[in-house]
């Protein structure tokens, strides 16, 4: 821990599941912010890292403040940037904080192994794939946004949900927000039935891609196997507000975009892809239509069913680069 900022010089983020890692890369670039607000952050993949972002690394700076060096990808360096960052971890300064991010294989293992030996913070991130680890997931995730649920409960969220980690935190922060916090089998029923591959997710994934047939198709299933109404409403209007704030956000890569807007960057990397097809006017309007939905499964209209089959076809159509044009 460094003396003048309170800090770990040395952060390794060790681990491929995509949110874990964004979240502790995330959690390091907060704590340094709320040492410093206008701490300096260089955010890379391993691709984009150049001699110049080491040689900043280790010179002092010359108007003082915290600077944040974030290396994503360290698996895959260039040898020479390799011994260069094993160089520096044996004097890291202490106005710099450096993360760096090893998907935890054999490759570069050097750099893993000596940023242990010079203490730096360790932060796990490997794949959760044993159902015991997945069921402890849902817990600690439940319990981080405020609320309780119990192991039948979890079991119950798994079995509705599947695996994917992304989409288990998000159901998991849905049903805490729509309960007392007290999450039950109920509680799981009511809000997230049916088979994990008809989420509404997965609705707004089709939707959003411009696949009619596949949204409708995916949406009737979710609807038979009992997913709440307002999950996929919920689920479209997130979908396009993440398109919404990517398309406006401006070129860049998908680390500096996520650190930018506060979100993680494979939703970057997603909306990047999905942006090509849409034009502000298009986006505009499908986002009227989730806002009109979502009023309709929620007590305004009659039949939600409808409701949400009508919005799967007001984005597809609104899809399209320009006024008049579909992609």
């Amino acid at each position: 821990m460094s003396a003048s900022t309170g800090l770990p010089p040395l952060v390794l983020v060790s681990g491929d599941e995509e949110l874990l890692v964004a979240r502790a890369v995330s959690s390091a670039l907060v704590a340094a912010r709320g040492r410093d607000p206008e701490v300096e952050i260089v955010d890379r993949a391993a691709s984009e890292l150049t001699d110049s972002d080491v040689l900043d690394l280790a010179s002092p700076s010359m108007f003082g403040g915290l600077r944040v060096l974030v290396v994503r990808g360290t698996q895959d360096l260039a040898e020479d940037l390799r011994d260069a960052l094993i160089a520096y971890a044996a004097g890291p300064l202490d106005d710099v904080m450096l993360v760096v991010v090893h998907s935890g294989g054999n490759r570069n293992r050097k750099l893993v192994e000596v940023f242990k030996g010079a203490g730096a913070r360790v932060i796990q991130a490997a794949k959760v794939t044993r159902p015991q680890e997945r069921r402890e997931f849902v817990v600690s995730e439940v319990r981080r946004l405020g609320g309780r649920i119990s192991e039948d409960a979890a079991r119950a969220l798994l079995e509705a949900v599947g695996g994917e980690l992304r989409e288990l935190a998000a159901v998991c922060e849905q049903v805490v927000a729509d309960t007392d916090g007290i999450v039950d089998e109920r509680a799981v029923a009511r809000y997230h039935r049916g088979r994990a591959e008809t989420t509404g997710f997965a609705v707004a994934d089709a939707a959003i891609g411009g696949d009619l047939a596949q949204a409708l198709t995916l949406l009737r299933q979710a609807l038979d196997h009992g997913t709440a109404a307002v999950l996929v409403s919920s689920a479209v209007a997130t979908g396009l507000r993440d398109l919404a704030r990517v398309a406006s956000a401006g070129s860049g890569s998908k680390f500096e975009m996520a650190k930018r807007l506060g979100m993680p960057d494979w939703k970057i990397e997603r909306a990047q892809r999905s942006a090509r097809s849409w034009s502000e006017e298009g986006l505009a309007r499908a986002i009227g239509s989730a806002a009109v939905a979502d009023a309709a499964v929620k007590g305004a209209g009659v039949d939600a069913g409808y409701a949400l089959e009508r919005l799967v076809m007001d984005v597809v159509g609104s899809r399209g680069r320009a006024s008049g044009r579909r992609a």
